[in-house]
């Protein structure tokens, strides 16, 4: 696999649009329109990394601040190609250094819950479990019955 270039980005246009393109080409993950479009308008002011091959943007994450010590990953993306091949580890690495650096003690994510069989998002969790989080709460209906939300949590300080 060639080398990428993680890069914390500044511009909220910038952002919007990878999020966009991101989110649009994987729509096992992200197919609800209404959804992508508020992810674009939700990550304008939040941090964000940008992973880039040689040639243009092949995945992103971006973090909701909740308190000042702790964290949530709001939304990560990578282009489908490019899943299980440790990019989404590097990037998760990269942000939690800086995270860490900034004082940020626990990490969260939210994903579907494997009470509702889906092949990709128990990709998702296994990809999170791996990545040392630890699940931490079910919610039933915070997304709708249909969707039932897990909360998994990483404590920074032990990384």
């Amino acid at each position: 696999m060639s080398s990428v270039k993680i890069v914390k980005v500044e511009d909220p246009i910038l952002k919007g649009e990878v999020c966009n393109s991101i989110l649009r080409s994987l729509p096992l993950w992200f197919g609800i329109e209404s959804a992508i479009v508020d992810y674009v308008a939700d990550i304008q002011p939040m941090e964000t990394w940008v992973v880039y091959d040689e040639t243009h943007a092949i995945g992103f994450a971006s973090i909701n601040r909740h308190f000042s010590s702790s964290a949530e990953v709001h939304v990560m993306g990578l282009r489908e190609p490019y899943h299980r091949k440790g990019i989404g580890h590097q990037l998760l690495n990269v942000m939690e250094r800086d995270l860490k650096n900034q004082g940020i003690r626990f990490l969260t994510v939210k994903t579907l819950s494997e009470s509702r069989p889906s092949k990709e998002y128990d990709q998702t969790r296994s990809f999170y479990l791996k990545a040392g989080f630890t699940p931490l709460e079910e919610f039933k209906t915070l997304w709708g019955e249909h969707n039932p939300c897990l909360q998994l949590v990483k404590c920074l300080e032990l990384t």
